[in-house]
């Protein structure tokens, strides 16, 4: 059955090691020819050395073949996987930077939001000259498989004007689906409904979650015939870890009914409510690990990550190579949509697809994220039917700041792309108008080498925001020390305010704190900063 699947953007270790790991667990599957291609011709060296030492140690005859010449690797592919970052970290640097002086603060800026937003512009590119190669070199009806953010508008632009049948992957179902498991585990355990012996796996916890990629919710959550949603709250609460770490998702939980898949510092960016004022912010982040919020977290990783990348790969070669066993296989969807679809064996997972009437108040021609099943047949997605309505009215927005992203992606359209920003939650939230217009204008300029799409409209903006220095109507940018802010002058300060915001709030919401205590508190916390 030796099926040939082209990985584009193999540099990315986490991803391609990991993904040919899982395919090569399946028995079935043991001859596969893996094509890697990557435009980083060291990285792309690097994995392909450590994937290929992982095959031989487990003694399977799976080839892998590796260039820098994409259409090479996509010629006669089954299958194609995309975990490309265009433009890179430089690229991405700006993403989080320039919104920062603007005031917009960000922890992630992949997805939504004015990093997110730009992400679109770099990637969408990209990937429809991707699709076009499919088209013409790989075998027809050839699955495009993506990874890459912004998963919900790459997934849109590829299936609408890339003419590849396109699926979009994420893994945040999964994540959060292991914390209602150990809420559950925790609630029940109080309750003595099951020993303190006991501990619960995901397969004990039955979940449905619908909504955009990001933007997903549990709609549904059962263990031992017990409805969790209307207890989510509680359960949630319940969790020692969860209230210090995931405080932005418990309090929309708090607020709609239904908790969401994507963690505190995703989602805390992609909403109005939480990081539209500076000294806020530290009230709902937590900074014991860069996803629950930091400023510029997700940045500050992923260049860690590139030079522990070039420093430890002597390390991993001398490392044990990897076993393909069952135990050892992630839960990431690839191996598994490719085993159903190659043996039949049927798999139930989340996809991100194009709406077609399975969630019933979002547009019919978005991109949403939904339960699906995979057979030999194909990929079948149920009707969900309508989302509660805080949730719907959320995913609304984001759709439609999606819908004219993608749109000013492809057709290079300055005016369609401010108003995606515009429209974006928090970047209204935080700016007026023209601070959007001018942060747009020096965005596209600082990434202008990534988006030839824009190639003629770079002069103008350039034009404009000169006009706007000479008009003394240039906007007054903040400060900032890389991705940081400097008004937050260190973690321990971040952590006091973050504790005084929630001594205040706990106090306030009692009425045992009157409104000349708070202002106190404020006025002393602001003598302290200075």
């Amino acid at each position: 059955m030796m099926k040939k699947i082209t990985f584009i953007g193999a540099g990315s270790i986490g991803f391609t090691r990991r993904l040919v790991a899982d395919i090569l667990t399946v028995p079935e599957m043991a001859d596969t020819l893996f094509a890697f291609t990557d435009i980083s011709k060291a990285n792309l060296d690097m994995v392909t050395q450590l994937c290929r030492r992982d095959i031989k140690a487990n003694k399977l005859p799976a080839k892998i073949q590796s260039t820098t010449n994409r259409r090479k690797a996509l010629t006669d592919a089954d299958y194609v996987f995309c975990v490309v970052r265009q433009g890179g970290l430089e690229a991405f640097q700006t993403d989080i930077e320039i919104p920062l002086q603007y005031g917009v603060d960000q922890c992630v800026g992949d997805t939504l939001c004015a990093g997110g937003i730009m992400y679109g512009q770099r990637t969408i590119h990209t990937l429809l000259e991707f699709c076009r190669d499919i088209r013409e070199v790989s075998k027809p009806g050839a699955m495009f498989l993506n990874y890459s953010n912004p998963m919900a508008m790459n997934t849109w632009a590829c299936n609408k004007y890339g003419g590849v049948k396109t699926i979009g992957l994420c893994h945040g179902v999964q994540g959060a689906h292991h914390q209602i498991t150990k809420c559950t585990e925790i609630w029940a355990k109080k309750k003595k409904l099951i020993s303190k012996d006991v501990t619960l796996s995901t397969k004990d916890v039955d979940v449905i979650a619908a909504g955009l990629n990001h933007q997903t919710w549990f709609t549904k959550a059962e263990w031992n015939d017990i409805d969790l949603i209307p207890i989510m709250l509680e359960l949630f609460e319940g969790n020692p870890e969860y209230v210090k770490t995931e405080k932005v998702r418990i309090d929309v939980l708090k607020r709609f009914g239904y908790y969401s898949t994507e963690s505190n510092g995703h989602l805390s960016e992609y909403l109005p409510w939480y990081r539209k004022r500076a000294k806020e912010i530290p009230q709902w982040i937590d900074l014991g690990n860069w996803i629950n919020g930091e400023t510029g977290g997700y940045l500050r990783a992923c260049t860690e990550s590139r030079n522990w990348f070039e420093h430890d790969f002597p390390n991993w070669m001398k490392a044990d190579p990897w076993e393909f066993t069952p135990g050892n296989r992630s839960e990431e969807h690839g191996s598994y949509i490719l085993e159903g679809l190659e043996t039949g064996r049927i798999y139930r997972g989340h996809f991100n697809v194009m709406n077609d009437g399975v969630i019933t108040n979002l547009p019919d021609e978005c991109c949403i994220e939904v339960p699906g099943y995979v057979d030999k047949t194909g990929i079948q997605i149920p009707v969900v039917g309508d989302l509660p309505l805080a949730c719907a009215a959320t995913c609304s927005v984001s759709a439609r700041v999606q819908q004219m992203s993608v749109e000013a992606a492809v057709h290079g359209d300055v005016n369609l792309l401010k108003q995606a920003m515009l429209h974006d939650p928090l970047t209204g939230a935080v700016c007026n108008p023209e601070e959007i217009w001018q942060m747009t204008d020096d965005m596209l300029i600082a990434q202008q080498q990534w988006l030839p799409q824009y190639k003629s409209a770079i002069p103008a903006a350039k034009k404009r925001l000169t006009a706007a220095t000479r008009n003394k109507t240039r906007v007054k940018l903040l400060k900032n020390n890389g991705a940081a802010r400097l008004k937050l002058k260190s973690v321990d300060q971040m952590q006091k305010n973050a504790e005084e915001h929630r001594a205040m709030a706990a106090a306030s919401d009692k009425g045992n704190m009157t409104k000349g205590a708070m202002r106190k508190v404020a006025v002393k916390r602001k003598a302290k900063a200075a």
